[in-house]
């Protein structure tokens, strides 16, 4: 049989006695009938039975005569080199058929062709070297090859001579490999050659799996550089030139360094070169980013151990970074302390860096910075009048303990210092919270004027303005304005006003001339709204392209939905969609009723009868969804001329806002449950809200939609809350904060947002609506907190803030460990720098006697100092017992020591 039918029959075997009984020539003349055969077959074939495959490759690689012509074919992907499992047997038995001297020969071509970092064939390269007693090739693809066998955890095959021995460890194959002493020293000095440096940390932090130093490469050499196997010198340079020319940053490189140990000797002979490590690494930092980002870095600059004169040398760039995140600025406050111990740091550069840490909010580096300053004048009294002059920036410090403990450095030292610095503490104390002004007075001479001013005389409480209403412009004059404040909602689903004019717009001009209306729409169709679970305000592009006959999107709002149930307020938007196409296509409607007459969703009655009249008079029953709606928006009145104009209309829609108007629309009812706070306390704030449906409504039932809107509602929400939800029931936000406020999934929080909107809307700002705002202010995004800081104002300005109920959700949240005491200190302190100081003072009035019973809450010294900063400035008076006996505790914590200054604020 020729070669060609024995790899047709799968016959390795008969492949190998074929060739073995041919000369070089005449396997040779059959190559091109196999490479025939073969072409059909590539595009499946890995499809092609495995023992055929291998009959196939057995015949073309003996059909290769010259040990290059060998080298090449084997060296191609196709026939296997792309594969990092070990040589095939039958490949071995091919190449036994030739002579010695061919298999040399074979080996060295093989190792030229080797690529670096590649473990492709270097098996066989290594077999052929133990066999035939050839050189061994000292190329970087071979040495490469050789280093991956001795990692890799294939069970090495026993037809290969050579590969990986017996040894449970990188290092114990290596120490007992005989090409080791050859091999390992060249591997050291050939940067192509891949030593898997950059996982070294990676593999001894893989989760499931015990990996030891003597499991990497770089453990391993180490090890046999101290066996004297390997030179510790090369070794070194090694992993120098590796951390220079790749990206190893972070924890990797740290890992690398730290188990290298450098010797004194050798870490001050590479100071070339950790310098050259370390700027891009500032440069990187120099760009800040998240902890998860910088810490890598940082660890790397650390195992790194620049000394200090190596640190001086980026001197600026180590200022620079302490206006950074707070890991950053940490590192580079800690080098630059290590500088001025070292007597490396100029004076100027000094204050430079007091002035950029000191006011810093994070306590930590300023307790640091006035430790260094208190340290250095009590080494060198000389420094002492340029330590209080340092420490005097901490004045302005927002934190009345870090004011404190600023005094306290001073004092120290003010005697040392000498008379001449007083003039510029004075100033400085011009920022020092009212509280501790007869303290700096004491030590400084003479308070600033100011300062005594405001503390004999009451400050004003700064808040926002009230809103006035905020009409709703007049509709939409012509059908381009509707086209583009169609593009803007598409833009912009939050815009209420916006909105509500586009689908009242639609419906007024494609009754007045649909086809001029379509035209206009046709270049806002181009772009389609981000599509979403829940029902959205932009879903009126659908009513749009209905308009126009457009096929419907994909992610129409009606085929969306039938897979993803709506919020209720997605619900009645639903329905209020479909009914204006419905209203387009019938031209049943002249407009819409339900459109209102303020931003926040809320209807004028006055209004609404004028424009039931409107529709009486042409004879016009309203559409169900549209007047639902409508009568959800509309304020209630107990004028009677409104009450009478109401009941002068005839229809039944105008009786049932007769009726709708005398009864006071939705009853209001308390969302508190019974028993809370003492029976609730220990439950977390999602089970304080209880769904409170609301009292039937007076005349006819209302449409399901509209039912569901009011109703309770068990299921959780998987959709955040947006301004429209609250401008559906503008007069009853506390019906939508607990329908909706926990029943959204609180991982998501993306309702946050609209707290403000809540705070401006309508109706009693009850439990459910302070317990949001509670709970928002210790979220841990800085927006999310803004947004409460935002409606805790608007509340206060409007006189709708309840602090008292505020704080007792505040505390049993703290007393339950269900929030973070630093968070609410954050969010209040950005509440007061707004300037009210008074409204801040009454919530932390009532909040502190809370916090301080035994146990004392964990954070009630922070929000203590804030109380000190208020009440001063506010002038606050009077006696609080748990302030007292706290303030007469011995010791000196955070607590005590702020007790002591709120008590003498107070008296």
């Amino acid at each position: 049989m020729t070669l060609v039918q024995l790899a047709e029959a799968g016959d390795v075997d008969g492949v190998l006695r074929e060739l073995a009984a041919l000369t070089p020539d005449e396997r040779a003349a059959q190559a091109e009938a196999l490479e025939a055969r073969r072409a059909p077959l590539r595009a499946g074939w890995y499809r092609v039975p495995a023992q055929e495959r291998d009959a196939q490759l057995a015949a073309e690689l003996g059909c290769r005569t010259d040990p290059e012509a060998a080298a090449d074919w084997i060296m191609q992907n196709e026939n296997g080199a792309n594969s990092f499992f070990p040589c095939g047997a039958w490949m071995l038995d091919v190449v036994n058929l030739q002579p010695v001297a061919w298999r040399a020969e074979l080996a060295a071509q093989l190792a030229d062709r080797l690529p670096p970092g590649m473990a492709v064939r270097s098996d066989l390269v290594e077999h052929l070297v133990h066999d035939t007693g050839c050189p061994v090739p000292a190329t970087d693809g071979f040495i490469g090859g050789w280093l991956h066998w001795r990692h890799s955890e294939w069970e090495h095959p026993p037809h290969l001579r050579g590969g990986p021995r017996a040894g449970a460890t990188l290092l114990e194959r290596l120490r007992v490999d005989e090409l080791s002493p050859m091999l390992l020293p060249l591997a050291l000095e050939r940067p192509a050659v891949y030593l898997g440096a950059e996982s070294f940390h990676s593999l001894l932090t893989t989760r499931g799996r015990s990996y030891t130093r003597e499991d990497t490469m770089l453990g391993a050499l180490i090890s046999l550089a101290e066996e004297g196997l390997v030179d510790r010198a090369a070794l070194i340079r090694r992993v120098f030139t590796d951390l220079a020319t790749t990206e190893t940053w972070g924890w990797n490189a740290a890992a690398m360094l730290t188990e290298l140990a450098l010797t004194p000797e050798e870490h001050a002979s590479l100071t070339r070169e950790r310098v050259a490590l370390a700027e891009p690494l500032l440069a990187r930092l120099l760009q800040d980013g998240t902890r998860a980002q910088t810490a890598p870095l940082l660890a790397y600059l650390r195992a790194l151990a620049l000394t200090a004169a190596e640190k001086a040398l980026a001197l600026r760039d180590h200022v620079a970074l302490l206006d950074m995140s707070s890991p950053v600025a940490s590192y580079a406050q800690e080098v630059l302390i290590g500088l001025d111990e070292a007597g490396l740091l100029e004076a100027d550069v000094l204050t430079e860096a007091c002035e950029r840490v000191l006011l810093r909010p994070e306590k930590k580096l300023v307790r640091a910075q006035l430790t260094r300053l208190d340290r250095a004048a009590r080494e060198d009294p000389a420094r002492a009048a340029r330590t209080v002059l340092d420490a005097a920036t901490t004045l302005g410090h927002q934190d009345v303990g870090m004011q404190d403990r600023a005094l306290d450095v001073i004092a120290r030292h003010l005697k040392a210092a000498g008379d001449s610095v007083l003039p510029e503490l004075r100033t400085a104390a011009a920022r020092i919270t009212p509280g501790l002004a007869a303290r700096a007075a004491d030590l400084f001479g003479t308070a600033p004027d100011h300062l005594t001013d405001r503390l004999t005389g009451q400050y004003a409480d700064t808040l926002p303005a009230v809103l006035e209403p905020r009409p709703v412009p007049c509709p939409i004059e012509t059908a381009v304005e509707v086209a583009q404040e169609l593009a803007a909602v598409v833009a912009n689903d939050k815009d209420v006003v916006t909105f509500e004019r586009v689908l009242d717009g639609l419906v007024r001009h494609a009754r007045l001339d649909r086809e001029a209306l379509a035209r206009a729409l046709k270049p806002v169709m181009r772009k389609e709204p981000r599509e979403v679970l829940d029902c959205t305000q932009s879903d009126v592009f659908d009513v749009a392209r209905a308009l126009r006959g457009d096929e419907p999107r994909k992610s129409h709002f009606t085929t969306r939905l039938r897979h993803n149930a709506p919020s209720p307020a997605g619900e009645l938007l639903r329905a209020r969609l479909a009914e204006a196409i419905d209203i387009i296509e019938t031209g049943a409607q002249p407009f819409l009723l339900a459109v209102p007459t303020d931003a926040t969703g809320a209807l004028d009655a006055v209004v609404l009868v004028q424009r039931l009249a409107v529709l009486d008079g042409l004879g016009i029953t309203p559409a169900p969804v549209d007047l639902a709606q409508a009568l959800l928006r509309v304020t209630p009145s107990a004028d009677e001329r409104v009450l009478g104009a109401a009941g002068q209309l005839g229809s039944d829609a105008g009786h049932r806002l007769t009726w709708w108007l005398r009864g006071g629309g939705l009853p209001h009812r308390d969302s508190r449950l019974a028993g809370w706070p003492d029976a609730h306390w220990r439950k977390h704030p999602t089970e304080w809200l209880s769904h409170v449906p609301p009292e039937p409504a007076p005349g006819p039932a209302l449409l399901p939609a509209a039912a569901t809107l009011v109703g309770p509602h068990e299921e959780v929400l998987h959709h955040p809350m947006v301004p429209f939800w609250l401008a559906q029931l503008p007069h009853h936000r506390e019906l939508v904060m607990v329908r909706d406020y926990f029943g959204y999934r609180m991982s998501d929080r993306g309702w946050a947002h609209a707290l403000p909107f809540a705070a401006e809307s309508g109706g009693p700002a009850g439990f459910a609506l302070h317990l949001a705002l509670a709970y928002t202010l210790t979220y841990d995004q800085q927006g999310e907190r803004d947004a409460a800081v935002d409606a805790l104002l608007v509340l206060a300005a409007r006189g709708q803030l309840d602090t008292g109920l505020l704080a007792r959700q505040l505390a049993l949240m703290l007393r339950g460990k269900r929030i973070e005491a630093s968070r609410v200190t954050a969010s209040l302190r950005s509440a007061a720098d707004t300037g009210a100081y008074a409204t801040v003072w009454s919530v932390l009035e009532a909040l502190l006697p809370h916090l301080l019973r035994d146990p004392v809450v964990r954070g009630a010294g922070a929000l203590l100092a804030l109380g000190v900063d208020c009440a001063s400035r506010c002038a606050a008076k009077g006696e609080i017992p748990e302030v007292t006996t706290a303030a007469g505790r011995t010791g000196s914590s955070q607590v005590v020591k702020n007790a002591r200054l709120l008590r003498e604020v107070l008296s």
